[in-house]
């Protein structure tokens, strides 16, 4: 009996860690350079992906604000059943800290799209939607940032969306699934994708999950970026994959 009690003990222990790391607020500093003809120059992005049915912290928002140029979210902002005022609440905190920019991710068609798009457009939230837009820094630097569709629920269209940037600056793009790393190209041109979806596995045991963990992988010239997420799909449980959100400082 003692040892049945024990058992049940440490089992309840292991599960409420396992929330805990479904729920922590973390910021991971980034700093990338590329080897661009000004390499002085610093623009501060904030990526979140996978936020799901979470409310994002306001430690979260205290500590980048005025530490913050842009806003990406990186796909899966809700799922099925997430009221939309939770969506609104999250979208005016990340609408307070800079410009914010959306790429859709597979749970995001869970959603009512048309209202989520219209609470989007209210906030000046602007989609990517294989398309890109020119992001203009104070110092007249150029970023272009590109955007396609969810690729298993969307409709991504990656040569449309490449086609519209331009040549010069930092060519960043922003795919909610990281297999679109299967379709570019070096002549593309893209430096840097960020993705997500994976949730690092989520739920790993012995350094094994159904994912790989997020990181940073090069391949041929362009730098693929996947990040755990920060909320959770199914059960709000995570263990060796780290709930987290980033802020990428680019230098170039």
């Amino acid at each position: 009996m003692i040892i049945v009690c024990s058992l049940f003990g440490v089992a309840i222990l292991f599960l409420l860690y396992m929330v805990k790391e479904a729920f922590s607020n973390r910021i991971l500093e980034h700093h990338l350079h590329f080897d661009k003809p000004a390499n002085s120059r610093k623009t501060r992005i904030f990526f979140i992906s996978d936020i799901h049915r979470r409310m994002i912290a306001e430690k979260i928002i205290d500590e980048l604000s005025g530490n913050t140029d842009i806003v990406i979210i990186g796909g899966d902002l809700t799922e099925g059943k997430v009221p939309f005022s939770r969506i609104r609440r999250n979208l005016e905190k990340l609408s307070s800290l800079g410009p914010v920019y959306f790429v859709r991710g597979n749970n995001d068609y869970e959603a009512n799209i048309g209202k989520l798009e219209t609470l989007l457009t209210e906030f000046g939230v602007t989609i990517l939607n294989n398309t890109s837009v020119l992001y203009k820094t104070l110092d007249g630097a150029s970023i272009h940032l590109i955007g396609i569709d969810d690729l298993a629920e969307g409709s991504p269209d990656l040569e449309s969306a490449v086609s519209t940037a331009g040549n010069s600056g930092i060519r960043l793009l922003i795919s909610h699934n990281p297999k679109i790393i299967e379709s570019i190209r070096d002549d593309h041109q893209i430096d840097l994708v960020l993705s997500g979806h994976t949730h690092g596995g989520q739920i790993r045991f012995l350094g094994f999950g159904l994912y790989e963990k997020g990181g940073m992988k090069k391949f041929g010239k362009t730098l693929l970026f996947v990040s755990n997420g920060y909320g959770t799909t199914a059960l709000p449980l995570r263990l060796g994959a780290k709930a987290q959100t980033h802020l990428f400082s680019l230098y170039y």
